[in-house]
Formats: structure tokens, sequence, C-alpha cells
């Protein structure tokens, strides 16, 4: 039965003639040789991202023939072992012998560096894989591939081991009424040191997605866990109908959709969502934005549906043409001569996704961060530049909404230049004293020195005595600090907490802002293990994270670990990190105070060990938890939080920024049903003082 569905949906995909996509199609440039020597070269790095590169280099070549018109449903499947399996009902990679290499074409594509069908022909008029080293790279950083093609009627299969060594030749084991492809991969142990793939991180890429591509469906299933999972002849797994969790995204409204999530928990100061898709001198622009009630602004750029995290010319045209939209609407409205609307004025507040597509692409590295094509710019800023001036013309409501929003804006970054030029004026971050809360190093080598931003004076003074005064730098906060979620930079330099972290730093802070004059190589945070303190590292991880990203960027955050419990057993101290630790030490029954509380080892009950304790009495045991930094004294925060030889840190990271800026917008902002649905959700994760 679920055969029987799986190719009832596969035989209804959208069709063209196959015959456009054949063994000519396929160019081949060079081997596989240096993908295992150097694997950053290609997915960008061997850590967790890169291993999630893996799967959106098979994906893409799905989404690639969906972005053609071939297919409409991908699954990517996570199966047991660290495998990952995707399916797509497009036209099959082609299986007859190429003409160059001798083997079949499916061999050719699967084992050859920049072999696939995007170098010229008719196999793709716009795809994602531009250099079309993807399934290549997939499969030389894999100890096994199995590729599976159904096409003109047959189903083939080959399997590949080792770092892409054919095992046999391309066979066809049977007949089929269906088309498509089904790529199943192992990443390599040897290469990939944490093979554990990310449910979420997969969800939230294939939901994007889904999202770029209208009509497409895209399915996620988890098998990982599932009783008794055994891969059979089923096109689509979710077809097996097992007790999996799985995600399914298919959105007909595209780029307005993804706008509209992006902004669902933010305020629309107006109603329409603008959009539009144009073809322009053989580039197609597909735009879409809304402004909401923010500070922040959140533009997505995306060449041949990859996104590009580090912008380029499509970005660069279309903040070109807002500028100049919204100004020429500035100027014939109530706008006073020479009260010009700049970049950041016009960004303020906006959730902008732009889209491209073209058929020379050109990305700057493998990894595709950044676009390069010098035509994508005009193109864009021609469409954008047309469509939105029309729409603000069409929509008077929705054009004042957004005038006085970019106006607001134009006032407050005056009024932010005002504030930062009286508190921060000429030689202020070079010359000025450093805050007397703080107790400098010694050192005045920004790599080696490190700054412990802690809570309270009490905490800062047991912090001061314990450290390395070489190279260690304290900072006390005085209780919690303004959320600057929603606050502008006037409000937050006058702030004295903030004031006093940012001449601390040194980088300074805007337009001025320069991570070069980091004074310290290491910002650690270290706050109580609390309610109280877990607020106040969210207040400090969204000030640094809004204003200070490249101190995250770099490495340089860190959060400290100081230990839960200090364990005495007779004249022997050690620290727990954890309950689990602490159990692991002392049993689960142990009693637990703030206080140290002596509790003897209950004696043996039996044999000659009766007798021996007679004369010599078992340690006793007492654990102290510790709800504070204050409450250690200097030698126990030293060897505990302080000293480089035995602390542990962990360094903060935002691998993904559109998640991390949802989150902080959550909890941070001003949705407050939202924050409240998160609460609850996760209320059973949450650790309770009381």
């Amino acid at each position: 039965m679920a055969e029987k569905k799986a190719k009832k949906a596969t035989e209804t995909a959208p069709k063209k003639a196959a015959s456009s996509y054949g063994a000519s199609d396929i160019t081949v440039l060079e081997g596989l040789e240096a993908v295992r020597r150097r694997p950053g070269m290609y997915i960008g790095t061997t850590g967790v991202a890169g291993l999630h590169h893996l799967v959106w280099e098979v994906f893409d070549n799905s989404r690639d023939e969906a972005m053609g018109g071939f297919c409409d449903d991908i699954e990517v499947a996570l199966l047991p072992d660290n495998r990952v399996r995707v399916a797509d009902n497009g036209r099959g990679i082609p299986v007859e012998i190429h003409p160059k290499t001798k083997v079949s074409t499916l061999e050719t594509v699967m084992t050859i560096l920049h072999a696939g069908g995007k170098f010229g022909g008719d196999g793709y008029k716009v795809s994602g894989g531009l250099h079309g080293v993807g399934v290549s790279v997939v499969n030389a950083l894999s100890t096994y591939v199995k590729a599976e093609v159904h096409r003109d009627g047959g189903r083939h299969v080959q399997e590949y081991k080792n770092g892409g060594k054919p095992v046999g030749k391309t066979k066809k084991i049977g007949s089929s009424k269906l088309h498509g492809t089904i790529t199943t991969f192992e990443a390599d142990s040897s290469i990939f040191p944490d093979r554990e793939f990310n449910w979420d991180t997969i969800v939230a890429h294939m939901r994007q997605q889904a999202y770029l591509v209208k009509g497409l469906r895209i399915s996620i299933i988890d098998l990982r866990k599932a009783d008794n999972f055994k891969e059979d002849d089923a096109f689509y797994l979710r077809e097996l109908g097992l007790d999996a969790p799985s995600m399914t995204f298919y959105f007909e409204g595209g780029l307005r959709s993804l706008v509209a999530f992006q902004n669902r928990h933010q305020e629309p100061i107006h109603k329409n969502i603008f959009y539009v898709e144009k073809e322009q001198d053989g580039v197609t622009v597909e735009i879409a934005l809304q402004y909401v009630d923010d500070i922040t602004a959140r533009l997505m750029a995306f060449a041949n549906n990859i996104y590009n995290s580090e912008g380029g010319m499509h970005v660069t045209g279309f903040k070109t043409a807002l500028t100049r939209s919204l100004n020429n609407v500035n100027k014939n409205g109530s706008g006073k001569e020479g009260d010009s609307f700049t970049g950041e004025d016009v960004l303020e507040g906006i959730t902008a996704v732009i889209s491209v597509k073209m058929r020379e692409v050109q990305f700057e590295g493998q990894t595709k961060g950044k676009l390069g094509s010098v035509e994508a710019r005009g193109a864009t800023e021609t469409v954008f530049s047309e469509a939105f001036t029309a729409f603000l013309e069409e929509h008077p409501d929705d054009a004042r909404a957004i005038a006085g929003k970019v106006t607001l804006a134009m006032k407050a970054r005056k009024a932010a230049k005002a504030a930062k030029d009286s508190i921060l004026r000429k030689g202020a971050l070079d010359g000025m004293t450093l805050p007397g809360k703080l107790a400098d190093c010694q050192s005045k080598s920004a790599e080696e020195s490190e700054l412990f931003i802690v809570e309270g004076d009490s905490a800062g003074g047991t912090a001061k005595m314990g450290r390395d005064r070489r190279i260690q730098a304290v900072l006390p906060l005085r209780g919690k600090i303004l959320n600057i979620e929603r606050a502008r930079l006037d409000k937050m330099l006058s702030s004295e907490q903030i004031k006093n972290l940012i001449i601390a730093l040194g980088t300074a802070i805007g337009d001025i802002f320069d991570i070069s004059k980091l004074r310290y190589h290491k910002i650690i945070i270290a706050t109580d293990a609390d309610v109280d303190g877990a607020h106040i590292r969210t207040l400090l991880l969204t000030l640094l994270y809004r204003h200070f990203r490249p101190v995250i960027d770099g490495g340089f955050l860190y959060i400290a670990q100081p230990p839960l419990f200090k364990i005495k057993k007779g004249k022997e101290i050690a620290y727990a990190y954890s309950d689990e630790e602490r159990i692991k030490f002392v049993g689960k029954d142990m009693p637990i105070e703030s206080e140290m509380a002596e509790v003897e080892e209950p004696e043996p009950v039996e044999g000659e060990e009766v007798e021996e304790t007679k004369t010599k009495k078992a340690p006793k045991i007492s654990v102290q938890r510790y709800k504070g930094l204050g409450e250690m004294n200097s030698e126990e925060l030293w060897e505990t939080t302080m000293d480089p030889a035995r602390r542990i840190l962990k360094q903060v990271r935002v691998e993904d920024a559109q998640e991390a800026d949802q989150v902080f917008d959550m909890l941070m902002g001003t949705d407050v049903p939202s924050r409240k649905s998160f609460i609850q959700s996760h209320a059973k994760e949450a650790t309770l003082d009381i």
C-alpha cells in the first residue's frame, strides 16, 4: 500500500522532456584526489557545520531539480548509524555510459570533482551548486554512499565505499514506473569527529528552502531511534508509517510567507507585505519586505536559493534602491530639504528577503557566503526601485507608516550621535580613565589578557583577590544591566554599567566600533548559578550579540562554569559541576546544605571490618551547594573557575545567526504570548532554586 502511494505521488510530479538532460550535458573537469586532504576548502570546516553541509550539498541537487520544474517532492531522512537519505521525484541522474569517462554517467557524477549538468548544455538553467562538486565531495568524505536512480523505466543502483571508491558498476536491478534519485551517505568518522546530526538545524534549513521554492514539498523524518527500522524498497520512507518525529513544509506564498514567519514575534507597522518577482537582463529578482516596530534590521539574501550570510552584490543593489526610493518619498512629502535618510535609517526595523536566480553565478568561496556577480546588483536595483516606488504610491497608508518609521530612525540617529559625541568625545576610548570598578591586569597584550565580568561587588572582591593579576582583569556589574533589545544607542550610553563595559573593552560602539582595539582576547561572563545569574547572562549576551557581534564571531566570548558543589571527604576536597557529578561522588541520598553539613559515612556491618572500624573512624562527608561566586573564598574561586590550567570555559558561538536573532526577539522583546509559550514548553527543563 505504501509503495502504491509513493508511486502515485511520484508519477504526478511535473514532467519535462528527460531527453533534454543526458550524458552529453555532463561536463568533466578534474578528479577527486584533493578533497580528503583539504576538506575545509570544499565544505568550510570539518566541525558540526561542515557535517551538515554534506546534507545541504546532496539536498541542493534535488532542490535544483525543483527550481527547474522537474521535481515537487523531496524527503530527507535521518537513519541509524549516522546515515542520511535524500529522495526526490526529479528526472533522475543519467545512467548511460558517458562519452569521455567511459563509465556510467551516474558514476561520473558521483566520483569526479566538477562533473555535473551545470557547466553548459541544457541540464540546468538555474542551480545553486554551480561548482558541481556537491555530491562528489560528499562521496569523497563518506565511508559509504548508495545512489539509486529511477529513470527511463528502470531502477539503477551503485554503491561507493571508503572515500568514493565504486563497488562494482552501475546496475539495473529492476523495472520502475517512478522517476527520481535517492542518495544515502554515511560521513567518515576519521574526518568528522562529531557525526551527530542536529534535528533543529536540519528542520530550520529545510523550512527556509521550502519558502524559497513555491510549491515544493519538503519532508524530514527522524528514524534514528525508530524501533525495528529496516530500509525496504519504499521510495519515500514516510510512506512506511513508522512512529518517528517528522516535519513537512509546503508554501505557496514563497517569500511573503517567509517574511511573515520571521516577523511572527514582532508588531508590523504596515499591513501589506511588499513583494515583487521579475526578470531583468537574465536575472530573476524576487524580494519581499515589511517594517516592524523594532530597531534591528533583518536581511536575508539568497542567490540560486543558496543563503549568502555575507550578502553581496544583490544586497548592495537593494540597499541603494531602498535609500533612494524613501528619500524621494521624503522630499515629495513633509521632509525638509537636507534631511536625507541614510542607509542606516532606512534599514531600521526592516525584515527583507532578497533572492536572485541567474544562470552564470559567481560566489566568493565554495561555501557561497557572498555573491560576487556584478550583474545581480544592477538587476536588483532596477527591479526593486520600480516595484517599491509603485507599491508606495498604491498603498498610501503603508507609505506614510514606513516614512514615519524611517523619519524616527533618522531623528534617533542624530540624537544618538549627539549623545555619543558628548560621552565618547575625542580621545575618550584612547585616553579616558578606565572605570573605577575595573581591576585591570598588568599585561598590555590583548592576546594573553582576560576580562572576567562578574555579578556584584561581593563576587568582584573575591575575584580580584583570587585572580592572576598579570593577565586577568575583573569588572563587577551592579545588578542587572539595561535590556538593550529595544534601546537606542543614546539610551544605552546613558547607562553607567554599559558605558563602563564599553570603555573596558576598548572597541567603542556603533559606527566607530573597531575590533582591533579589543583590550582582552578572552571576555568571560561569570554569573551565579541561579535564576538572577541566568537573566544577567542573557542581558549581557543580548548586548554583545546586537552591538559587539565581531567579539562573538572572533571567538573572544566565553561563559565561566563555576562548580555547583564542594564535597569534603575527610581531608580530601572535590568539586562537582553538575548534579550528576555530585551523585557520582557521594550518592543520591546525601543531604545538601548551603552551609557545610557533616555526615558520617555508614560503618560496615559484618566481618572483620566491624572490628577495624572500632579503632579507625570513617571519614565524614560534607556537601556544600554554592549559590553564588561570592560564597567562595578567593582560593576556591581561583582553583575552580579562574585558573587556566583547571577551569572549564564554554566558548560562545553563533552558528545560525537567524535562529539566534529569533530567540533574542522572543526572550527579550515585547512579544509576551510567545515568551510565555516558550517558558511553559521548556518549564520542565528548568532547575529551580527554591
